[in-house]
């Protein structure tokens, strides 16, 4: 497929080894044709590459929980119908434009170190998880960091980066005593299961009245509230998104009399206002993979499903 980033194909961060020459195969693609629908697998035939454009031969695709909510029509960007949903894969370059001398905008080389698997695992989870902690929250060494959602795949990667790269302890929070223990299984030194009680009083058992300095939310709601409440003086909290499916509203006295700070985190968006932050984020994280500080959590692989000639085929993504 050509790497474009326009027409019903959704913006993505792409990790690639270069190749020989190739392409003007036919290629398999999961068609989002409607929205809350099962996605319709096709033999699609291949565009002419551009003169600023690279054909990918993909070997792994990511399936984030943003993926889902694009098909059901809930993400912040709605992409015409039919497109192709994911947003990071990563695969072999085989085919370049006329104008294009080396893959670098939108494309990051893969380290040989790295598998392709580990490197599809990498772009969203983990450049979400670098942003939140290191150039939102200034997450400092020994300090304690409290992540919600823990178990999710952004989660495990803060959790990895907290962990084993700024050296920060973590109090990883779940919903439930197996995704407790994955956390811990990861790295995390405490973990609260919140439908079994307050957080904020498990997390003040855990750290004392001091509370924590950073807090990473990706659920929102109440378990966001919880977590503003633990925070220590001048605790820092990043919103990354609302996987409970309620938006808290921020109580303003909360920050003023423990002079905290607020702040989001939409990664996406550093693509077209912040370019080179977000290049420099994921070729930390790539490093960081390489020297072996960081190890991707890939919780299942499914293969494409196994037929070459046929089309028409129905897949659910929920």
């Amino acid at each position: 497929m050509a790497a474009v980033l326009r027409g019903r194909f959704l913006p993505r961060v792409w990790l690639c080894r270069c190749t020989g020459q190739g392409g003007g195969r036919d290629y398999r693609a999961a068609l989002c044709t409607e929205l809350k629908q099962p996605l319709t697998v096709e033999e699609v035939a291949p565009s002419p590459v551009g003169p600023r454009e690279v054909r990918v031969d993909v070997h792994f695709c990511g399936v984030n929980f943003a993926d889902i909510l694009v098909c059901r029509g809930q993400y912040q960007e709605r992409p015409h119908l039919p497109f192709t949903p994911g947003m990071e894969f990563s695969g072999t370059v085989l085919e370049t434009g006329t104008d294009v001398s080396t893959v670098k905008e939108m494309l990051w080389q893969i380290p040989e170190k790295v598998s392709l698997r580990e490197a599809a695992a990498l772009p969203i989870s983990y450049t979400t998880a670098i942003l939140a902690l290191e150039h939102r929250a200034r997450t400092q060494p020994g300090e304690t960091v409290l992540v919600t959602a823990a178990a999710g795949a952004t989660g495990l990667a803060v959790i990895d980066v907290a962990t084993n790269i700024l050296q920060a302890k973590v109090i990883a929070v779940a919903g439930s005593d197996e995704k407790c223990k994955l956390a811990m299984q990861r790295g995390a030194q405490f973990c609260v299961n919140y439908n079994q009680g307050s957080l904020k009083e498990a997390v003040r058992k855990l750290v004392g009245s001091g509370g924590v300095n950073v807090a990473i939310d990706m659920v929102g709601g109440d378990v966001f509230l919880e977590a503003l409440r633990s925070l220590a003086w001048e605790g820092r909290i990043v919103v990354v998104g609302f996987t409970g499916g309620n938006i808290a509203s921020v109580p303003a006295n909360l920050l003023l009399l423990k002079n905290i700070s607020a702040m989001g985190i939409a990664s996406g968006q550093y693509r077209d206002k912040n370019f080179p932050v977000l290049s420099k984020t994921l070729s930390s994280a790539l490093q960081y993979c390489q020297q072996g500080c960081i190890q991707p959590h890939v919780g299942t692989l499914f293969k494409f499903l196994n037929f070459t000639r046929m089309s028409g085929e129905k897949v659910s993504l929920s």
